[in-house]
């Protein structure tokens, strides 16, 4: 488990307001309290209406925002995640296919219906988003020209209520893990709430 250094994260977090959204795609699944899948979406993220956006925005934001090292905490895949057809190729062939590809996403939902327990139906919202790193200078101001492209997932994980409407997340990822403004596949943010 590594250390996760909360300018990167509050960095990522400048850039999902409505003004500055990095995300181009929201997909995600509704699931029964059993973990069976109850619905899907998936659209791209620009053709939410504005308070749509705006209350998905702030359920995306949840995970990177969190107290860094506390909910939130960098993790690296184990020997068995790294291997052909393990969730760390899934997330990779996921965030290349900028969740386009149903098929991939559907061997994702059944792994989380399969593994994940709560106390009550959930959703599962995915966000694909692009962030132009800004290269620095020596003294830390911001150049405009852009060093590299972070493209990375969000996950959250959220209990749902009446007509499918989610609370705040109780857990969920960041992939690959943004590293020293870089980004870091072999590792993963986690997040988790804290239970009361």
């Amino acid at each position: 488990m590594g250390n996760i250094n909360r300018e990167d994260m509050l960095e990522l977090t400048r850039r999902m307001t409505l003004k500055r959204n990095c995300f181009d795609r929201i997909a995600g699944a509704y699931f029964d309290e059993d973990g069976y899948v109850d619905g899907t979406f998936n659209t791209h993220f620009l053709k939410l209406d504005q308070a749509e956006r705006a209350a998905k925005l702030e359920i995306a934001k949840a995970i990177p925002f969190a107290e860094t090292n506390v909910k939130l905490k960098e993790y690296a895949f184990s020997d068995d995640a790294r291997k052909t057809g393990g969730i760390r190729q899934l997330l990779l062939a996921l965030r290349d296919c900028e969740l386009k590809n149903d098929a991939l996403l559907d061997l994702l939902y059944e792994r989380i219906g399969e593994e994940y327990r709560a106390a009550g139906p959930f959703g599962v919202f995915f966000f694909h988003g692009s962030y132009d790193v800004p290269r620095r200078a020596s003294d830390k101001a911001e150049q405009w020209e852009s060093e590299e492209v972070y493209r990375f997932l969000i996950c959250a994980v959220c209990p749902i209520s009446g007509d499918y409407e989610p609370g705040r997340p109780e857990c969920g990822f960041l992939f690959p893990a943004f590293t020293d403004r870089c980004p870091n596949p072999d590792w993963i943010d986690v997040y988790a709430a804290m239970r009361e």
